[in-house]
């Protein structure tokens, strides 16, 4: 069957498409550098033509702002219009876990707007709900950077190595629409304060983590579990220390 793949040249999308082609199905990659423009709408009728499934794994390139409500409510409005247009079957969307505990940030809230589109939509769906990737955790530590130190909340989170994210989307998008969320989280359980430690030591970085519950992440305070995904989550199996290990051969 033919699928398209929104935000196909990014962390997810890549591997999804690949997933999905060793799987025997056609590909449609939607990017922006790939001349399709899901913010205008450009290029998005030719692409899902035909399209039996979308996968939107498109993101905001900003996360602090209203940048990241302006993108995912235009983009997401203009692939359901273009998904009706086709008559898709089925839209999957992928999400982060904690999103409707988490709606104080700017970027969570985009993200509960982009789940409430596809909903109102009336179209066939399922959500996907994702904890935090192994390969963003650099860029979350660079959040609580503080001069030579980091602030990082000791709230819970269970990363997730991004290749079981697509492999699980590569699942739910050969099957029927739940019309309902999934969850997907890592096989264990850390702080962040505690796995940016961890982070740090393996890339041999010196500088000290501070341990501050005060700490926002991406602009709202944490309990605890706000981050961590239900019982019924689907449990990947990368660890962190394979990954770790991994990434520093590469």
């Amino acid at each position: 069957m033919k699928i398209t793949v929104a935000g196909a040249t990014g962390v997810i999308g890549t591997r999804l498409s690949e997933n999905m082609r060793q799987f025997g199905h056609q590909v449609a990659a939607v990017s922006l550098s790939l001349g399709v423009d899901t913010i205008t709408g450009k290029g998005l009728d030719a692409a899902l033509a035909g399209t039996e499934v979308i996968v939107d794994v498109t993101n905001a390139a900003s996360f602090g702002d209203r940048a990241a409500l302006d993108f995912f409510r235009a983009s997401t409005r203009n692939l359901l219009a273009a998904a009706a247009e086709a008559g898709v079957s089925h839209y999957l969307a992928l999400s982060v876990v904690g999103t409707p505990r988490l709606v104080e940030s700017d970027y969570f809230r985009a993200k509960m707007v982009q789940e409430n589109l596809i909903r109102a939509s009336k179209r066939p769906y399922t959500i996907l709900r994702s904890t935090q990737f192994y390969e963003f955790i650099r860029g979350l530590i660079d959040t609580g950077a503080d001069g030579d130190v980091f602030r990082l909340p000791p709230a819970f989170m269970k990363p997730v190595a991004a290749g079981d994210v697509a492999a699980l989307l590569a699942e739910l998008a050969m099957g029927a629409p739940l019309d309902d969320v999934a969850e997907i989280g890592g096989p264990e359980q850390f702080g962040i304060d505690e796995i940016a430690r961890i982070y740090l030591a393996a890339n041999e970085d010196e500088r000290q983590v501070v341990t501050d519950p005060s700490a926002s992440y991406f602009g709202v305070e944490l309990t605890d579990d706000a981050l961590l995904p239900g019982a019924g989550a689907r449990v990947a199996t990368g660890k962190l220390s394979d990954w770790l290990y991994q990434s520093m051969g590469e």
